[in-house]
């Protein structure tokens, strides 16, 4: 999606549910900024691990997250109810760059938008590795 585009509800193919907690609120009475890229941290990783076969203690591979970015639109604050969507936008042989947008259950207009790209490492070598057959299955899913 372009940075300019502001996505809807349709655009996502999966959702998460998080609870906005007390201490996510910054002085201004709004959830703070940095707060947002956890939620998309979160997000991604709850589908890697339930969707993708990532073990996050004993896999041998793991995603680093190497690039991020939100574009805010409006503020959402404690107590609301957050709902994630995610997309996959592309899939490459070492990395996958995800599409994310946050919404306040149930609205459809989009709060916070971003993108978010993995590149796969062996855990112990840091190296670049393709993509594990299993989570590249599930990220196609999303597509």
């Amino acid at each position: 999606m372009e940075k300019s585009e502001k996505p809807s509800r349709k655009n996502f193919k999966y959702f998460h549910l998080i609870n906005s907690r007390w201490m996510d609120n910054d002085v201004y009475g709004h959830i703070n900024n940095v707060t947002y890229y956890s939620y998309f941290d979160t997000t991604v990783n709850k589908y890697l691990i339930d969707k993708g076969g990532l073990k996050i203690k004993e896999s041998p591979i793991v995603g680093y997250v190497v690039s991020s970015n939100c574009s805010f639109l409006s503020g959402i604050s404690y107590p609301d109810e957050i709902e994630v969507g995610m997309k996959v936008i592309k899939i490459g042989y070492s990395s996958v760059k995800y599409g994310l947008g946050i919404f306040r259950k149930g609205e459809e207009k989009v709060s916070a938008f971003g993108e978010f790209v993995h590149v796969f490492v062996n855990r112990n070598s840091k190296k670049p590795v393709e993509v594990p057959k299993e989570t590249k299955k599930a990220l196609e899913d999303i597509l």
